[in-house]
């Protein structure tokens, strides 16, 4: 035998060991993808059974006083299911999925016509999208009292409002709404508030007009006086309002500040992200309708406004009250009462259902110790939908873009 040809004889399954492995490999892959094509048969299965039951629902509540939303019920299902959840399934993932499962049940029932501060791709849009899910039919409003004028009038079901910020403190004009309209807190949600640089294009050294709300200017400012302190601020409307505004204009040098998915949104390129000066930074929203929650339904928190006798030691007297009867008090903040100069209300949050039977005897001494009483409303406690995730792919989009 030739010895050339045992060589390249032996050759030959090393040559063909890397096909015959990608070859195997493709086998089993496809395998896999079957699997996963059967469990999405399955999951389509389930769904579709899910909403027929919650048709069965809808047709049942027809009619009746019962409310579509009911966020205790959904917070408990939540709360179940992440407790049940043994992975690899993310906490967070789970609870994405199944608030979009909720808002497409409730939509079967009925669909929720929400009302929220515009225009679209405001932190209150993203921040309504993010908890009541997809399926509500959602409508912007110009100003804060508009959402709670449409909520009070009948007009939405449901009213999306931002209340306070973990770095500067109240939203005046929703404390104000809420002294003003007949509504009630339903619901609260947390949401993590990141910033990002966009524009139509180039870099930083090109920016010389940056456009944003107010509040998105200050809370970026130590970053945009390290990084463009040749800019000029802009204050607008809304954050969604500045990167219309930037992607509407001619030439580069315009940047607005706002939402990761703004630019997504209005077509514009991330120049930086995140560019908040204080990572933790949060926004409380409240979700407000015509209709209270029904006393005992997992609610842990209610929200109260109320002014106090005109006399020495009068709010002493309401959270002694509130200590006589065990009750936390975990916000109280005064706010001047329109058109009475020098008088002041005081919005609080208690760690309680006030609505409650077990509470009537605190309810009664409540109202005895106060001028006035308003029960905004019982709710559960408020999850926290973290936008980080979002913030971190838009980072990585400017990075690319660099």
């Amino acid at each position: 035998m030739n010895p050339d040809d045992v060589t390249h004889d032996a050759k030959k399954p090393a040559a063909a060991s890397p096909g015959g492995g990608r070859i195997a490999d493709d086998k089993v892959l496809a395998a896999v993808r079957r699997e996963i094509d059967a469990i999405d048969e399955e999951i389509l299965d389930l769904l579709n059974r899910r909403a027929r039951v919650s048709r069965r629902v809808g047709r049942i509540k027809a009619g009746g006083s019962n409310q579509v939303f009911k966020p205790g019920r959904e917070e408990r299902l939540l709360d179940k299911l992440s407790r049940l959840n043994q992975g690899p399934l993310p906490e967070e993932h789970l609870k994405a999925i199944y608030r979009e499962i909720i808002s497409s049940s409730r939509s079967l029932q009925r669909t929720l016509s929400v009302v929220y501060l515009g225009p679209e791709g405001t932190f209150s849009h993203f921040a309504g999208l993010r908890y009541l899910g997809a399926s509500s039919e959602y409508t912007p409003r110009p100003h804060i009292e508009g959402v709670f004028a449409s909520v009070a009038s009948g007009e939405a079901d449901l009213g999306v409002a931002p209340i306070e910020n973990s770095l500067q403190g109240a939203v005046g004009q929703s404390l104000d709404c809420l002294m003003k309209y007949d509504v009630f807190v339903q619901a609260e949600l947390f949401a993590r508030i990141s910033h990002c640089l966009m524009a139509r294009g180039g870099d930083l050294s090109e920016v010389r007009h940056v456009y944003s709300h107010p509040q998105p200017l200050e809370q970026c400012g130590g970053w945009l006086r390290a990084n463009l302190p040749q800019a000029e601020l802009h204050p607008v409307e809304s954050t969604a309002a500045a990167a219309r505004k930037v992607a509407a204009a001619r030439g580069a040098g315009n940047a607005a500040i706002g939402h990761a998915r703004l630019a997504q949104m209005t077509g514009l390129s991330v120049l930086a992200a995140p560019i908040e000066d204080y990572p933790d930074n949060w926004t409380r929203f409240f979700v407000i309708s015509k209709k209270a929650n029904k006393a005992g339904d997992n609610n842990r928190k209610t929200s109260i406004i109320f002014t106090t006798l005109d006399k020495p030691g009068a709010l002493a007297r309401v959270l002694d009250c509130l200590s006589a009867h065990e009750i936390n008090l975990t916000k109280l903040e005064s706010r001047p009462v329109k058109g009475e100069k020098w008088k002041y209300a005081f919005f609080a949050d208690l760690e309680c259902d006030l609505g409650d039977e077990a509470r009537a005897g605190a309810r009664g001494q409540l109202a005895e110790a106060c001028a006035s009483l308003k029960v905004l409303g019982a709710y559960p406690a408020g999850p926290l939908l973290d936008h980080r995730p979002e913030a971190a792919a838009c980072d990585a989009a400017a990075k690319e873009g660099a």
